[in-house]
């Protein structure tokens, strides 16, 4: 496993090199990373089905990740207390 610019990059990547700005592709094809030459950037993280998650640098995030959360952090998120019951 290799870092760049805080991406973990697993595999084999493609970087393009534009006049003052770059870009990474994985292994499918699918950009990654880009960076410009004024240093604003956008990542992306992408599962069988299509991006799960995106951001950049104007703080712009879309993320749409399975998350794990336990019953005292979903009650904390909520507001209340809850009772799981089976199903």
């Amino acid at each position: 496993m290799m870092k760049f610019k805080n991406i973990e990059l697993n595999g084999t990547y493609k970087v393009v090199y534009f006049d003052a700005s770059f870009a990474i592709y994985d292994e499918k094809g699918r950009q990654i990373y880009y960076e410009n030459s004024d240093g604003d950037w956008a990542k992306w993280e992408y599962d069988d089905y299509g991006a799960t998650c995106y951001e950049d640098s104007d703080g712009e995030i879309f993320d749409k990740r399975v998350k794990e959360l336990t019953i005292k952090q979903i009650e904390k998120l909520l507001g209340y207390k809850i009772k799981v019951k089976g199903e």
